[in-house]
């Protein structure tokens, strides 16, 4: 799976959420090497928490329309993908920045957003490792692992 197009229908803020509002046109991905379009049945759209500079809506899901075919795409699925994560944060930079700051503090503030994102995909990716070793019936790695979950 992989990204063609992400570009918000429009960003809209408040005080604690940044909400990037998707539609039809804007948003659109290749999987298994067909294009398919984002069509806004479910979920339509992601909501990132100032504070924290994470994705709040992680459990939502998306759905993309190929002809007749339809398939739902989790949140935290798109999260593992670099180049959704890459465009998320060229959309949301400017919204997490207060024009007062200095340059040095604005780009140390998006080096926190991204720190946010590689976070949420380092305890993603322990999550599915956890998962494989029940999936495998590896005891030992799997209680190696929970020994490990504090840490991470």
């Amino acid at each position: 799976m992989s990204i063609k197009m992400l570009k918000p229908y429009y960003v809209k803020e408040d005080e604690r959420f940044v909400r990037v509002v998707l539609a039809y046109q804007y948003f659109s991905l290749y999987v298994d090497e067909k294009l398919y379009h984002f069509v806004p049945l479910e979920a339509s759209e992601i909501i990132i928490d100032r504070k924290k500079q994470k994705v709040h809506n992680v459990l939502d899901i998306f759905v993309f329309q190929r002809g007749k075919k339809m398939i739902n795409v989790a949140v935290t699925d798109l999260l593992q993908l670099p180049d959704f994560l890459t465009h998320l944060n060229s959309i949301v930079a400017p919204y997490l920045k207060e024009k007062s700051r200095t340059k040095f503090e604005k780009r140390t503030e998006n080096d926190e957003a991204l720190e946010g994102l590689f976070e949420q995909l380092e305890q993603l990716n322990f999550n599915r490792m956890i998962d494989r070793a029940l999936d495998n019936r590896d005891r030992e790695t799997f209680y190696d692992l929970l020994g490990k979950k504090n840490f991470v």
